[in-house]
């Protein structure tokens, strides 16, 4: 077997243009006016469930700025001045910050609002219902707070087939309800697998069923699979 068919796509970097609205144009719209720098709201918090895209969005929302931070939130994460000084920052799970991050994205936020720049930040509630100090949560809360809403597993099954579609095959039904069940849940894991589906198909000249996605996995394991296959995982 070709060492091409062994290996899963990487899902690509995250950008809005690959990012699968549903029910989130509104949030996608905002994130593209403030991406291009033009005039508006300059901060937001984002909130949902996992895999419901919040670290993608956040991502690439301060991929299309210059001077700009994603930070992934951790329980031993600072914040350095020279993120004061930034154009955009990113805070990715926010309720994760110890009490002195807290005091930190505090002052960041604090610092960004007067002079000029951006944050984003994200959680998995509201943020009058994060468990942070008072003060950040109404920070938090002052600029535009949208709830992330996770594509429907039927959503998730048009995007898949429009992929396939793209690439010139037709994705069967229950080969996606297979990949739903089987793949790590996030689009993105999802429409990297189906490209090397794709590319497995053409080497092995069959077509694109159950039976071949279940060989594509046995082969790719562990070292590829075990990134990509399992349950919904906890990214965002």
């Amino acid at each position: 077997m070709k060492q091409l068919a062994l290996d899963l796509a990487v899902p690509p970097p995250p950008t809005l243009e690959n990012f699968i609205a549903g029910r989130n144009g509104e949030l996608l719209g905002q994130l593209r006016r403030l991406g291009a720098g033009q005039p508006g709201e300059r901060f937001f918090y984002l909130w949902g469930p996992p895999d419901c895209g919040r670290s993608h969005l956040l991502a690439a929302a301060v991929a299309l700025r210059v001077n700009a931070a994603y930070v992934a939130c951790r329980p031993e994460t600072r914040f350095d001045a020279g993120l004061q000084r930034a154009n955009c920052v990113a805070l990715d799970d926010v309720e994760r910050l110890d009490e002195e991050g807290q005091v930190g994205a505090f002052d960041l936020y604090n610092a960004l609002r007067e002079r000029g720049g951006a944050l984003i930040a994200s959680g998995s509630a509201p943020p009058v219902q994060l468990e942070l100090r008072q003060d950040l949560v109404t920070r938090l809360a002052w600029g535009l707070v949208y709830q992330l809403h996770a594509l429907t597993d039927e959503e998730k099954t048009k995007a898949l087939a429009d992929r396939a579609a793209s690439r010139g095959f037709r994705l069967p039904h229950e080969v996606a309800e297979f990949l739903l069940k089987r793949v790590r849940r996030d689009l993105r894991t999802l429409l990297a697998m189906l490209d090397a589906l794709d590319r497995y198909s053409l080497e092995t000249k069959r077509p694109v069923t159950v039976p071949l996605v279940r060989e594509l996995l046995h082969a790719a394991a562990p070292r590829d699979a075990q990134s990509a296959v399992g349950d919904s995982g906890s990214r965002s």
